[in-house]
């Protein structure tokens, strides 16, 4: 009878589905915990057999589909990934486009999926494939959010033209520069009320989104629409999901790229109000800053404005796919990108191929393409970046000696994640305007992070430290060479973009 009973609850067991380990994303972002990978399923997946970069399946090449992209995901997660970012997957439009596939966020369609996605050797639908890279990953307890592009494409505009901001010609109003979209229609004629098709469009890819199983969504130039409607979208999704999370690509520090006539700039602390849960950082131009003062600034103005708005959080914006690969400045600023992005209290961000050391520089690179599936004869591509206009290749291992740093650094941050994301932050005085210091700081530990931004010259630089004494014990995380500790004081020599990373510590046994 026993023996009966014990066979009962196993086989019960056996059958019953897998208790979901995943943890409440948005938990995850308001405590810095996401480690997140950014991926293209047009490329993750890919099989590049001639090794051009570009996929030509009438060459035997295979294209990236939801389906062989998840045959990946375990790698990810042995890494110590923990979300997953899918650049857009609705379709691209073909007229007035960029590259031969379309760009990524030249949305053609709110509710379907890019037929370039699908596994055409199977009959199953691109939706269900979707679904099975989705389970998969919750699988592997990984989270997953969905890019949701900002406008149409330009044959969107010629389909259902009373979608979209009209100019006096009665023509789609092109943003900024980016000339293959247009701009959708956010007010009725009265200017006050929104928009209900563009408000029912945008649900609609909210359905999509959780009916495939993504956990939140980032939202492509989220400012360009106003608190109002993003309160009732993300309202919605929560109405089915309340735990789903909304990202906005949204820094303290831009402008507006549309025109003010038509689309007035929502502030970070608006799109918070209406329901986001974390932005971008202040440092998509981080290649640009010169000096100490400009890079503390930016760090007082982003925790200035968190601690305004508790309960939300950051997303490092080092290295997206809108910059130019790192490593096209040197190894050093390669390393100090890592470093920022794993030790400051933000949520880490991290670019397919930054681990590999892929400088998306391509032999192909604007020249005539051989096969186009738009208007664009040409392989547009922006010089040094993620390419997300062309079927292309996966990512390429450049530098094989960078996984091992990157892979550390991922992993202490996770050992140290209650120092970085709970101790007490504090901009160090280095007394050179070159050289930019941190360290945060517990009842036993201190974090000092240094980093130098002369692009030319080494830098010495002197650190305080009140930890400093015969008793604690100094670790070296990320140096070249020991510094001189003289009482309270640590004395370095910086390379140019060279960054160095130290943990002082009471507890002599402590793993660092």
């Amino acid at each position: 009878m026993k023996r009966k009973l014990v066979i009962g609850v196993l086989a019960l067991l056996l059958l019953s589905p897998q208790l979901d380990a995943r943890e409440n994303l948005r938990e995850v972002f308001k405590n810095n915990k996401a480690v997140i990978y950014t991926i293209n399923i047009r490329n993750f997946g890919a099989v590049d057999k001639n090794h051009d970069s570009i996929i030509d399946e009438d060459e035997g090449d295979i294209k990236g589909t939801f389906l062989n992209a998840k045959d990946k995901l375990q790698s990810l997660k042995n890494e110590g990934i923990n979300t997953i970012y899918v650049l857009p997957i609705t379709p691209s439009g073909k007229l007035k486009a960029l590259g031969t596939a379309g760009s990524l966020y030249a949305m053609d369609s709110f509710n379907t999926i890019n037929p370039q996605l699908d596994d055409n050797k199977n009959d199953m639908p691109a939706i269900d494939e979707a679904k099975e890279f989705i389970k998969t990953a919750h699988s592997l307890d990984l989270n997953v959010i969905l890019d949701l592009p900002s406008c149409g494409s330009y044959d969107f505009s010629l389909r259902k033209p009373n979608w979209f901001v009209l100019d006096k010609k009665q023509e789609a109003i092109i943003p900024a520069d980016w000339t293959d979209v247009r701009l959708f229609k956010i007010y009725d004629k009265d200017g006050k009320t929104l928009y209900k098709d563009t408000l029912n469009n945008f649900k609609s890819f909210v359905d999509m989104a959780q009916e495939i199983g993504f956990d939140g969504i980032r939202v492509d130039v989220a400012a360009i629409k106003p608190k109002e409607f993003w309160k009732e979208i993300i309202n919605y999704a929560r109405s089915k999901n309340e735990n789903f999370l909304f990202l906005a690509e949204a820094s303290l520090e831009w402008g507006n790229p549309a025109p003010l006539a038509v689309s007035k700039y929502t502030s970070i602390d608006e799109l918070l109000e209406a329901g986001f849960d974390c932005y971008y950082g202040s440092w998509s131009d981080f290649k640009n800053i010169k000096s100490k003062n400009e890079f503390d600034r930016k760090i007082k103005n982003n925790l200035k404005n968190l601690k305004k708005n508790k309960g939300k959080s950051i997303m490092a914006s080092f290295a997206t796919h809108d910059q130019q690969a790192p490593i096209l400045r040197g190894k050093n600023y390669w390393d100090m990108v890592l470093w920022l992005t794993t030790t400051l209290p933000v949520n880490s961000y991290f670019l397919d191929g930054f681990s590999q050391g892929d400088d998306f520089t391509y032999s192909y690179e604007n020249k005539k393409a051989k096969n186009s599936q738009t208007d664009d004869e040409y392989y547009f591509v922006h010089s040094g970046m993620f390419d997300i206009f062309n079927l292309t290749g996966p990512i390429r291992l450049k530098h094989s000696e960078l996984k091992k740093k990157y892979l550390k650094a991922i992993s202490f941050k996770e050992r140290n994640l209650d120092l970085i994301n709970g101790g007490t932050f504090k901009i160090l005085d280095t007394k050179n305007e070159k050289v930019f210091a941190y360290s945060i700081t517990d009842k036993d530990r201190e974090l000092i992070v240094v980093g130098s931004l002369d692009e030319n010259q080494n830098q010495d630089v002197n650190l305080k430290s009140k930890y400093l004494r015969k008793d604690y014990l100094f670790s070296l995380i990320n140096t070249k060479r020991q510094p001189k500790i003289e009482k309270s004081l640590i004395k370095t020599t910086l390379e140019p973009l060279e960054i160095q990373v130290y943990m002082v510590s009471l507890a002599k046994t402590r793993a660092m």
